[in-house]
């Protein structure tokens, strides 16, 4: 093996991804498996999950997929989905908390009950899917090679914009907090604690805006780079936080939006 595969290897490591089939989450597993993984793809369409998996080991990679129903919109549904996991592993060395909605109205509509569902998917379910799994990932960790926690932020987390989406914003905000308190709690355990702060990807959850390529490219036109992510840009920095490449960090917001976070309209001195 090249110093260079090394470094960035995660051979043999067994992975979970939840909301897996489609967007950010799809990425992160193809990702991993790819690149040697086991990787279990959970969301609530378990037929959807057993289907990527499947393509997934159609791609010829040297990991493998398997792909089952997980609701962590509910308390039952992640004791459910934490059960088949102890069922199918002794160990889990990577745990992905990419499952998460959204809910957009104009301010003087927004319903009481999109911040509950919002914030129980996208920030309740994440503590304590992540609480439940530590028996695995204590078993999986190492002073060489920690267990690695990626929980899905976004930039709207880090910037005060809503664009309608009041509770989403506000949650990845929470998110972001929720990562850099659990990195520190977990230190100790030696697993790391990490979170992907995305801009404008294609998926599910983004169509309304960038289903066709002209609507990716009038998006990307607002990104400092110039263009939307793509599957790769999540990839790799996957691999970097699962590999030796990223054993040492923890505790980080990683954004993977162009520049979007540092993007500002403010000037001093230039007109």
């Amino acid at each position: 093996m090249s110093y260079l595969d090394k470094l960035f290897s995660v051979a043999g490591k067994t992975a979970l991804v939840t909301g897996a089939a489609t967007g950010i989450g799809r990425m992160v597993a193809t990702g991993l498996v790819r690149a040697g993984a086991h990787v279990m793809i959970a969301s609530r369409k378990g037929e959807d999950c057993a289907k990527v998996a499947n393509e997934l080991n159609a791609l010829g990679g040297s990991g493998h997929a398997e792909g089952f129903a997980g609701d962590v919109s509910s308390e039952t549904g992640i004791a459910a989905l934490v059960a088949e996991v102890k069922a199918r592993t002794q160990r889990l060395h990577i745990l992905v908390n990419n499952a998460g909605i959204s809910w957009g109205a104009p301010l003087e509509e927004f319903p009481y009950h999109a911040w509950a569902k919002v914030f129980g998917v996208n920030v309740t379910a994440v503590f304590h899917l992540t609480r439940e799994l530590l028996p695995l990932l204590d078993a999986a960790a190492g002073d060489e090679d920690p267990a690695r926690v990626i929980n899905l932020g976004s930039v709207m987390g880090t910037q005060p914009l809503a664009d309608d989406a009041y509770s989403y914003a506000a949650s990845k905000a929470a998110v972001h907090h929720l990562t850099r308190t659990l990195a520190i709690e977990f230190a100790a355990r030696r697993i790391t604690v990490n979170a992907f702060a995305p801009g404008p990807f294609q998926s599910r959850m983004t169509a309304f805006a960038t289903a066709t390529e002209e609507q990716a490219k009038h998006v990307g036109n607002h990104v400092p780079l110039g263009r939307i992510g793509v599957a790769d840009d999540i990839a790799g920095a996957t691999l970097y936080l699962c590999s030796r490449a990223g054993s040492y960090v923890t505790g980080a917001i990683l954004p993977i939006d162009g520049g979007q976070s540092v993007q500002h309209g403010m000037t001093l001195f230039k007109e």
